[in-house]
Parts: C-alpha cells; sequence; structure tokens
C-alpha cells in the first residue's frame, strides 16, 4: 500500500486522504516449486468458492503452507495488534489464530504495517513486511519463528530507499540463490516504480551484492502510475510473476492483476500480451495484490477486492480465484475476474460478553494509540484517552448493514471531563459516537480531528445504559440508548435522522465498529457486553 505522491506522511500523526488513484501494495505467497499442470488443471469444472473467503477488511493477503494446513496474513495498515495468522485446510474456511505481533510493534517501526508476505523454508517460519522507519520512510522489514503460530523475532528493516521501499517477497532463483523482491515506492513522488531483486544471506537478516531491476510500471498500459505487490511462482522452467497495477483503493480505485515471466529470475521479463488477467466485474472491485498457490492440482490466487455493495466502508475483503495455463504456457483466470458464488456465504456475527482472561483476537486498537484495558468479572474496563477520540477498541465490520450495540454500567460515576460509549471508528480522528458522561447522552462527530456535538440530552438514573448503532449503504448510521434493559429506545437525535459517516475511513482502511472511553487516565469506562450483527438490508 505505498502512499501517493504528494501524501507522503512525514508526522506520527495520521493523514488522511481519499481518492487516491496511486498504489496499494503487498507482495504474496512463498516460493512454489516447479510442479507441472496436470491435465485435470485445464479441463476441470470450475469450483464454487465462497467469496469472500477472508470477510472484512484483509487487504493484500499472503498465504504459505505447512504440513497439510495453509497459513496466511494480510495488511493492518494503522490498526493493532499487527498482522493476523489464520488457518485453513482448504483455502476457503479460515480461522484467526494469533498475530504476527500481537503486543508492542517492531521498535523500529510506528505505523502503516502493509504486505505480510508468510513464507516456510525448513523448519523456520519468515514474515516479510512493510512498515514506516521511525524517522524515516517505508521499509521493508523480516520476522521469523520456529513455528508458524508464533512467536516471531523481528530482525528489523532490510531496505528502505529515500523514495521508499515496500512489498518485500523471498524467491530463490533457478541456482537455488535465495533473493528479496521488493518495490521502490517511487510513485510516491511522482517517479517510475522498479521492480527491483537483490541477494540475502540465508538467515535473511541482511542483504548482499547489488540489486538488479526486474520491470516497471509502463504508464502508458492499464499499469499507470506503478507495479507492485509482486508474488512469483516457478513453473514449467518460467518464473512467473503476478504484479497489482494502477490505484488500490477507495471508490474510484482502478487496480488489477498482470503477469510476467522469465526463464532466470533476473530476467529477461516478458509481460503478458493479454495483461491485465484479473480484473472488475459486477461484484468485486480492484482484484489484486495476492498470492498464487497451488491445491489439489488446481491454481489459485487468494487476493483482495472491494466488494461493490460494501466498497470502503468494508474495506479490500479477502478474494479466491482459479486460474489453470493456456497451451502456450499462461495463467488465465475463469472468466477473467472473481467468482462469485451462487450462494454467499452468511455473515456471521460477533457477540463478546467479556468473560474470557484474554480479550478476543478479532478486537483491534489504532496502532499508535494502543489502549489500556482489563478483563473481570464479565467486564471490560477501558482506561480513557484525552487525546483523539480516546481510547479505542474496534471489530472490523463484514458488510454494508449491520448493527453493534454495547451495555455501558454506572456512566453517572464516570469522573468529570469523561464520557464513554459506542462508536464507529475510521481513525483516531474520524469517528461516530454516541456517548455518556457529565449528566448527558451525546452524539459526538470527529472529523478531522474536529469534534461536534450533533444532539444531546440528559443522561437518565440508570446503572446500566444500552446504546445501539445501525449502519445502511455502510456510510448512513442511526443511533439510539436505552435506560431499562432494551424495553424501549430514544433515538439520537430525537428525530431518528441518519448522519452521513462517508468521510470516516481513511483512503486504505474500512469502518470498524467497537467502544471508546475519552478523558483523563484516571477515568475508567465499564462495558458489560458488546455484539456486532450484519444485516440483510
Amino acid at each position: 500500500m505505498s502512499l501517493p505522491f504528494p501524501f507522503r506522511r512525514l508526522t506520527s500523526s495520521l493523514l488522511v486522504a481519499s481518492s487516491l488513484l496511486s498504489a496499494c501494495q503487498r507482495p504474496a505467497t512463498t516460493t512454489t516449486a516447479a510442479s507441472p499442470a496436470a491435465a485435470p488443471t485445464t479441463t476441470a469444472a470450475p469450483l464454487a468458492i465462497p467469496n469472500p473467503v477472508l470477510a472484512g477488511d484483509f487487504p493484500d493477503p499472503s498465504i504459505t503452507k505447512v504440513g497439510d494446513t495453509y497459513w496466511a496474513t494480510a495488511t493492518t495498515s494503522n490498526w493493532g495488534p499487527v498482522f493476523p495468522l489464520l488457518t485453513s485446510k482448504n483455502l476457503t474456511d479460515w480461522q484467526l489464530v494469533g498475530h504476527v505481533f500481537p503486543g508492542e510493534r517492531p521498535a523500529w517501526a510506528d505505523y502503516y504495517f502493509w504486505a505480510p508476505e508468510i513464507s516456510q523454508e525448513g523448519q523456520k517460519t519468515y514474515v516479510f513486511y512493510t512498515a514506516h522507519k521511525r524517522g524515516g520512510n517505508l521499509a521493508v522489514g523480516v520476522a521469523s519463528a520456529d513455528n508458524p503460530a508464533g512467536p516471531y523475532t523481528d530482525h528489523g528493516p532490510l531496505v528502505g530507499q529515500p523514495d521508499g521501499s515496500i512489498d518485500g517477497f523471498p524467491m530463490r532463483d533457478e541456482n537455488g540463490q535465495l533473493y528479496l523482491i521488493w518495490k521502490e515506492d517511487g510513485n510516491s513522488v511522482q517517479q517510475p516504480t522498479p521492480i527491483w531483486a537483490q541477494r540475502l544471506n540465508d538467515a535473511r537478516t541482511a542483504l548482499v551484492g547489488e540489486k538488479q531491476e526486474l520491470f516497471r510500471n509502463d504508464p502508458a498500459t492499464w499499469e499507470g502510475n506503478l507495479v507492485e505487490g509482486v508474488s512469483i511462482v516457478r513453473h514449467e522452467g518460467y518464473f512467473y510473476a503476478f504484479y497489482a497495477g494502477n490505484g488500490c483503493c477507495g471508490r474510484g480505485c482502478t487496480y488489477a492483476t498482470g503477469v510476467a515471466r522469465a526463464k532466470n529470475l533476473l530476467g529477461p521479463w516478458e509481460k503478458y500480451a493479454k495483461n491485465p488477467v484479473l480484473i472488475n466485474n459486477d461484484t468485486w472491485k480492484c482484484p489484486g495484490h495476492g498470492t498464487a498457490i497451488e491445491h489439489q492440482g488446481r491454481w489459485f490466487m487468494l487476493h483482495h477486492a472491494y466488494a461493490a455493495q460494501s466498497q470502503e466502508f468494508v474495506g479490500r475483503q479477502g478474494v479466491l480465484s482459479e486460474f489453470v495455463w493456456t497451451a502456450a504456457g499462461w495463467p488465465e483466470f475463469r472468466g477473467g475476474s472473481t467468482p462469485i458464488a451462487a450462494a454467499p456465504p452468511v455473515a456471521r456475527s460477533f457477540t463478546d460478553e467479556f468473560t474470557g482472561a484474554k480479550l478476543l483476537p478479532t478486537w483491534q486498537w489504532p496502532v499508535e494509540q494502543q489502549p489500556t484495558f482489563t478483563l473481570r468479572g464479565g467486564q471490560l474496563q477501558l482506561t480513557a484517552r484525552p487525546d483523539h477520540s480516546g481510547a479505542a477498541l474496534g471489530q472490523p465490520t463484514t458488510a454494508p448493514n449491520y448493527t453493534a450495540t454495547t451495555t455501558l454500567l454506572n456512566p453517572a460515576a464516570l469522573p468529570a471531563g469523561s464520557q464513554a460509549g459506542l462508536a464507529a471508528h475510521g481513525d483516531p480522528d474520524n469517528t461516530l459516537s454516541l456517548v455518556a458522561g457529565g449528566g448527558k447522552v451525546q452524539l459526538v462527530q470527529q472529523e478531522k480531528g474536529q469534534s461536534k456535538v450533533l444532539a444531546e440530552t440528559i443522561l437518565p438514573a440508570t446503572k446500566r445504559l444500552q446504546l445501539r448503532l445501525q449502519a445502511r449503504q455502510g456510510s448512513q448510521f442511526t443511533f439510539a440508548w436505552s435506560s431499562d434493559g432494551g424495553t424501549t429506545w430514544q433515538n439520537m437525535p430525537a428525530s431518528g435522522a441518519a448522519v452521513n459517516g462517508s468521510y470516516l475511513p481513511p483512503w486504505d482502511r474500512g469502518v470498524r465498529a467497537g467502544v471508546l472511553a475519552h478523558g483523563p487516565v484516571t477515568a475508567v469506562a465499564t462495558f458489560e457486553n458488546f455484539a456486532l450483527v450484519p444485516q440483510s438490508n
């Protein structure tokens, strides 16, 4: 996910940019050994794929196979914990089991955790990833573990060019020599985007020798101002580089997927004359940044795309597309775009009664403002923050229509100058929240760091205040509260009018629904439950 010129972020504050047509990044896959295409690969009927296989905001997915289990990860950008770890036996049913960096982020990096590339070699698992270097620019780092579930040891940055380096991908050449493939982020300063290769030491902790360019974007073609997210497999004597081109993100995205091939890793590389090979359809928009992998004699790419109905409000979701090898030796995606299942998967509801010893792994927080919280006796106790929107915890949304609810305990006991409640989170400076505190229930809009009270009423005498948020079309929000256990609900504002939250999602992320607590750090808000339920309409 490269940041386009002139929006490169040089400070630690979050920068929001909309309608960006340049750059999304992410490498893809592990080293896939040469494997002849079995005859059924080109003749078998297409599989019914229940896309999205990773519902919610899972940009730039990467995948590898360890034993009989597939492991995947994806971009988390400015949400923590950093880089999910997901497992599957069949490429379609995935379970979140942890994170590469579940607590503190790597010390060298501050934000923009993009494009994790997971790979396995021998008994080691490696994750190459992109992050913004403190006091510097985007760089490619690496972490390793003795088990794909972790814990991971970070080894720091490998390459960080002045214009930024992103999308690290490991690959061995025809002689078995290990290389790192990456993109120079030239589009961030209105320059070309070369794809580089340079030797890696066996420990994968340093580059050696000189870098060599493999290919770059051709602005006169569909690639526009960038190519990125290279994922390489070796098949029938060729190296095949799947790559994304053009603009990754937002409603105006123009992303698509192309392929190039070479007999030798260092080239010369030939781009396919029929590029792009993976494009839009009526259901999935801007497909790209994925990993090619073989499964039971068939070839697939796990990549991201926007669902047309939810677009940027849910974010770039993980989808699976099948391809075959043509007689000329090029990959051809069935239908030229992401398959549409006859019966899409049923969106899952999420409920948390906070009865566990640890917070469930799907909870997320702003990566630069990690909140302080405890779980005790079936309650979440969230310590307030005085900056931005306050301390925040969010759940990724998976559909454009949903209802989120929570119960705030003893709101009248919150210290002066503090408030807590339910929120739609874009980022720490862009939220819509229904909060209680200071004797009031308020509907608060924060846009670009500026807060505005849209409606308020007197806080009733109650020890349990239920709060409700409902979203439609991803961007239209209505709010209500109840002081009698949900028997009756009071709209906020009283008219029940929807609030336009189209400003919420940053250029590279979807909206989260969750809780927040704003005020001095002496304030602690107590929540009894939280639920997020997708709605059909």
